[in-house]
């Protein structure tokens, strides 16, 4: 199967990258789950996909989405993470990832995934990365208040995108957190594969997946987001390193 959907766009700019954009599982496969929970969080960034396709049509940008679902084997983190073919999520057990070969499914999926990356960086020579996720509001098995930020800036060592982009975000008016509601310090694993490790600027979006849950929503952040990531891209050509 293609395990990563690839949208062309002007090199040398932004990449955008949507881990987490599909819920789909391969032939082959059974987690042992209902479907309807493919629907939820934890098979799929909820909205994600949308608002990375509407960025690259706005921004005219090269994107890629992957094709499979994160409960299959989660493309946005390391090869030896406990959680890259999770058995557990959020309180649900996907009793099909139970004894499953997982040098198989690296083979199968994970090593396509991060080579078709590197190929579209090796061929555009961006100036940004930029990965975009989704959060749930609360986790089902949290025990405490919702979740209070609207956006996310993840980061990890690298600042220089994340220290342009929670200032331009923060004018909007809008509830930003910096490292939240995850650390990029922890779980930052596709930019630092990519960005980091080639000296390619970048930062991860975490939007809060009920305010892009339907059109209307993704074309508002898409509004909101598109003039901020072509500031930060404008500012960064100066100084960015490129792929090599």
């Amino acid at each position: 199967m293609t395990v990563a959907r690839i949208l062309e766009g002007e090199p040398g700019g932004i990449l955008l990258i949507c881990d987490h954009a599909s819920n789909a599982v391969p032939s082959g496969i059974d987690l042992g789950v209902a479907p309807a929970l493919l629907d939820k969080h934890i098979g799929v960034d909820i909205g994600a996909a949308p608002l990375t396709e509407a960025l690259a049509e706005t921004l005219g940008a090269p994107a890629i989405l992957a094709t499979v679902s994160r409960l299959v084997i989660d493309l946005h983190r390391q090869p030896d993470h406990p959680g890259l073919i999770p058995t557990l999520s959020d309180g649900h057990a996907i009793p099909g990832n139970e004894g499953v070969d997982r040098f198989e499914r690296i083979a199968f999926l994970y090593g396509p995934y991060h080579r078709a990356i590197e190929a579209r960086i090796r061929a555009i020579r961006p100036t940004l990365l930029v990965s975009i996720h989704s959060f749930t509001p609360q986790l089902e098995t949290a025990v405490g208040p919702m979740r209070p930020w609207e956006i996310g800036i993840l980061s990890n060592r690298d600042r220089r995108a994340a220290d342009l982009a929670l200032p331009l975000l923060a004018a909007q008016g809008l509830v930003v957190g910096d490292n939240e509601p995850y650390s990029g310090r922890v779980l930052n694993a596709t930019l630092n594969r990519h960005g980091e490790a080639r000296g390619i600027a970048s930062i991860a979006i975490e939007i809060r997946n009920d305010l892009i849950a339907d059109g209307e929503g993704v074309w508002r952040w898409n509004d909101i987001l598109a003039p901020i990531l072509s500031d930060i891209r404008n500012r960064l050509a100066p100084e960015g390193l490129l792929a090599t």
